[in-house]
């Protein structure tokens, strides 16, 4: 039938795109010609969809603007909602000081000083890093995790998120996909990363699919939380949509509305649990029995990328506000420290948080004083202007 329209209708963009995305996803070729001389279409409109680098497809004339392959191709959906916040979304400050606590906390655990020093500086260096190198995740999960669970590879094992009833009967709320489909699964979403590396695909879009793309792949027993969340990071870092060296703080965006964000997450779950056969066993195992990479494989993205979205929007509202506010004294107490005491800049920032007279013995008790009243004048006082100004850049 289709090979039929094809050799009706070897022009129709409707029929090449039909036809293109049959030999996509299926793999197999039909028994028809290439497409004469014509002009290309377009696989996916921009006006209704987030599109990736365009790769020109001789065969059937069309050009394929999705985000990934046949391997791994998540699609997302320009709604009203997502139209607005790309509209209304500008450039912001960002922190990771309270980052790190806050994604800890999200796994309900507390880091303790080296584990909390790790992740600092796997953030900090979160636009290097390399999303096309197992490695490179390996190494990530093993400095984020407690080291009786850090890994060699992709996990070998089947997991589910489930919680234990007051009965100890386990109530599965998501099944992972099977430890044989990861490598596949993995190496796909590998390679859609590297499509949109240096395209100019929006770094929120690209954050979302990034994101909770792999923490649906699940690829590891332990830390997929914070990698997926650290991906957040690693995309709008490496797209240059945050500051050097300052990190949007979405976890504890986040934690403030923990509900929401398990909604998110419970979402896919059940969009994919109905197709999901297994058996769950008493000693806490479970089985897939059916195929079900094809689950985790082609997903919508939309509603999570409205989700990380609305988080942006969230930190612009309060975290921006607080940040400008902060900034703002601490750089005037700076300020104000040198012009009394001349001093290196890290002793004058760290004189400014600490303001403790056993750590600065060169300096005289009028020194101290002087610099305590500067640092008091500064923080003294409203925070109208800042706050105004950041009402600003909300409603740009």
């Amino acid at each position: 039938m289709l090979e039929g329209w094809i050799r009706q209708e070897p022009t129709s963009a409707y029929a090449r795109r039909a036809w293109f995305l049959y030999e996509f996803l299926t793999g197999k070729i039909l028994d028809a010609p290439d497409v004469p001389p014509t002009g290309y279409v377009n696989i996916l409109d921009p006006k209704l969809h987030v599109t990736g680098p365009v790769r020109k497809i001789r065969r059937q004339r069309v050009n394929n603007n999705l985000l990934g392959d046949q391997t791994y191709c998540p699609v997302i959906r320009k709604t009203d909602a997502l139209n607005r916040a790309m509209a209304a979304t500008r450039a912001v400050h960002y922190l990771y000081t309270k980052e790190t606590k806050s994604s800890f906390a999200i796994e309900g655990e507390v880091p303790s000083a080296k584990r909390t020093e790790r992740f600092v500086a796997a953030l900090t260096g979160a636009a290097n890093f390399d999303t096309s190198d197992p490695q490179a995740f390996i190494r990530l999960q093993n400095a984020i995790v407690d080291p009786r669970y850090a890994a060699t590879g992709w996990r070998t094992v089947q997991s589910f998120i489930g919680q234990t009833m007051s009965d100890f009967r386990e109530h599965v709320h998501y099944v992972c996909p099977k430890p044989d489909d990861l490598a596949d699964l993995m190496n796909g979403w590998m390679r859609m990363m590297e499509n949109l590396r240096g395209s100019n695909i929006d770094p929120i879009c690209a954050a979302a699919v990034a994101s909770f793309g792999f923490v649906f792949i699940h690829p590891f027993e332990d830390g997929n939380g914070r990698i997926h969340r650290f991906l957040v990071h690693q995309q709008l870092a490496s797209s240059r949509f945050t500051p050097s060296q300052l990190l949007f703080p979405v976890s504890a965006v986040m934690m403030r509305d923990r509900h929401r964000y398990d909604e998110v997450l419970e979402g896919f779950s059940q969009s994919v649990s109905s197709s999901i056969e297994y058996d769950l066993f008493q000693v806490g195992s479970l089985v897939v029995n059916n195929e079900t990479a094809h689950l985790y494989r082609f997903w919508h993205a939309t509603e999570f990328t409205e989700y990380l979205y609305d988080c942006v929007a969230e930190t612009i509202r309060t975290d921006l506000k607080q940040e400008i506010g902060f900034l703002k004294v601490f750089d005037a107490a700076i300020s104000a420290t040198m012009e009394v005491e001349d001093m290196p800049d890290s002793q004058a920032l760290l004189l400014v948080r600490l303001i403790k007279r056993a750590a600065f013995s060169e300096l005289s008790d009028q020194e101290v004083s002087a610099i305590e009243a500067a640092v008091a004048s500064c923080t003294q006082g409203s925070l109208t202007s800042e706050f105004a100004l950041s009402q600003e850049i909300e409603a740009s």
